[in-house]
């Protein structure tokens, strides 16, 4: 299966696209109900249409008529699902978090429809939803097949507690980790042995200086088990290995006697592969300012945290899904894990991050498909039409601008930026962008002439569907030109750039940006070189 971005929404993109039985691992990070303010929300649930936005408005989840008719759909199908929706209604009533589950019933029926038999689910989500979740994936995948309840402490402290609270700090997220049935795949993963545990336990070296430790060799359970009993150096016992592997170990010089002739087995350092993960993760850190893989995007977890996930859980060679893959990093992981993956996001916003991320932590090395892209401007057309706010952020992403939120009654004359190095070391540029679906004419120009004078801009670009006027251009010559004396060029100040144009690869007449990021920070080169997360360096 090639790699693949799907844009739109989920539910769709499950069921028209992906076909039975077809992933290896399931990794999502819907929406939490708690951070409704701020991540995707889903205005419409059915899948028909979700009019999803990134946005900084308080939008909250409530219900309405389409949550009766998707509540409705899940209900008359039967089954352990509508049983578990109907007890939800009863609990709950219609409100908020009822709309949410309602969202994510629909979708995890149809990730249980693609996961093969040998595939896992882990649903990353906050204690504010997570026994709701939980109850709820009992009903799509069995309770037989729940694994762990993975706490993930992603902070070491939080500000939500303070002067007026009544609360414990809240610092953790849960990760709902089910089987599709009992032959899914599984490969324990380890982690680091704690310096004060090696100082402690493996406190003897042999004759070349390795350092090790001993266990006992005794089988457990004895010969109950049917641990093989024999005589050893004196002393008859219930072994854990055969005679032959005894003397295997003698041979090897892996035997360790007591004064008293009391054999046991002895356990290097040097071959450890650590400690077996538990299910309280503290060794993978939230992401912060410092940290080089961050991109900016609200919501984003560490590539260590998905590194752990799919070494676990898919094979190589396996296909890893995230239908919520918003800025990519269950992509990112499976890209540099050497699997296969398919990434569904609802906004042009993240399949443009997504594709700058990969193209900056693989280059050529990161090859795939994007489906859901306009690709002629007819496609452009109807994404105007039918969205505006996604058809803006699809148009910045063609030149790779960083959207810039607008809250409301905020000041709509800047959709986008581009931060270039300026002539002076340490000094940056900018480039204001203005997207306009519709019809345009001179008064846009003059607007956007205006603020880039208010913004102290270096340049202004106005995009639009359609070919500027004579007058529309006669305005924008008028504006002048920004000079950079570094690269010795002049550019136009304010550029007219249709959508025809872009599509035909005609980019921003601007100076080079210099690795300075233009919509987030620029993700790290992927380093293959070294331990990845989870395994202990024997060097």
């Amino acid at each position: 299966m090639s790699n693949t971005l799907y844009f739109g929404d989920n539910l769709d993109v499950l069921r028209r696209y992906l076909t039975d039985a077809s992933v290896d691992l399931v990794y999502l990070d819907p929406p939490f109900n708690s951070n409704a303010t701020y991540n995707v929300l889903f205005a419409e649930k059915d899948g028909s249409r979700a009019a999803s936005q990134i946005r900084a408005f308080n939008d909250t989840w409530t219900w309405d008529q389409e949550d009766e008719a998707v509540y409705a759909d899940l209900v008359t199908a039967g089954g352990k699902v509508a049983d578990v929706m109907q007890a939800f209604r009863v609990f709950l009533g219609p409100c908020d978090m009822l709309a949410y589950l309602v969202m994510m019933a629909p979708r995890l029926v149809e990730l249980r429809r693609v996961m093969k038999p040998t595939a896992s689910i882990y649903l990353h989500c906050d204690p504010t939803a997570s026994h709701y979740l939980k109850m709820l994936m009992d009903a799509v995948f069995g309770p037989w097949n729940f694994r762990n309840e993975i706490i993930w402490k992603r902070y070491g402290a939080h500000n939500d507690v303070g002067q007026g609270s009544r609360h414990f700090g809240r610092i953790h997220d849960v990760i709902l980790f089910y089987a599709l049935d009992k032959t899914a795949r599984w490969t324990q993963v380890f982690m680091p042995l704690d310096p004060r545990y090696i100082e402690t336990t493996y406190t003897r070296q042999d004759e070349n200086g390795r350092r090790y430790t001993t266990t006992p060799l005794t089988g457990p359970g004895g010969a109950e088990k049917g641990n093989p009993v024999f005589e050893w150096k004196g002393h008859t016992r219930a072994w854990r290995y055969s005679k032959e592997t005894m003397d295997r170990l003698e041979k090897e010089g892996r035997l360790s006697y007591s004064r008293t002739g009391y054999v046991r087995q002895k356990l290097y350092l040097d071959e450890s592969k650590g400690r077996p993960v538990q299910d309280i993760w503290e060794d993978v850190p939230s992401l912060s300012g410092a940290h080089a893989e961050r991109m900016g995007y609200p919501t984003q977890k560490p590539v260590a945290l998905l590194d752990r996930i799919i070494r676990a859980s898919c094979p190589e060679g396996g296909t890893v899904l995230d239908p919520f893959c918003g800025c990519g990093t269950a992509i990112v992981a499976a890209q540099d894990l050497g699997r296969a993956w398919i990434g569904i996001d609802i906004t042009y916003l993240a399949i443009t991050l997504i594709k700058n991320r990969l193209k900056d932590s693989f280059g050529a090395a990161a090859t795939f498909n994007v489906i859901g892209e306009p690709v002629s401007v007819q496609d452009a057309q109807r994404l105007a039409e039918s969205d505006p706010y996604q058809f803006q952020w699809w148009a910045l992403g063609l030149v790779g601008a960083r959207p810039v939120e607008q809250k409301k009654g905020a000041d709509k004359g800047i959709d986008g930026k581009i931060v270039f190095q300026g002539d002076k070391p340490g000094a940056f540029e900018t480039v204001i962008l203005s997207v306009k679906a519709g019809a345009t004419g001179v008064a846009h120009v003059r607007d956007l002439r205006g603020v880039v004078d208010r913004e102290k801009a270096a340049l202004g670009v106005l995009i639009s569907m359609q070919e500027p006027t004579r007058d529309m251009k006669a305005e924008a010559v008028t504006a002048g030109f920004y000079e950079s004396q570094t690269w010795g060029r002049r550019h136009p100040r304010i550029q007219l750039l249709t959508v025809a144009e872009l599509l035909a690869g005609k980019p921003v007449d601007m100076p080079p940006i210099r690795q300075v990021g233009a919509t987030f920070r620029k993700a790290p080169r992927a380093v293959p070189e070294g331990p990845k997360p989870g395994e202990l360096s024997l060097k």
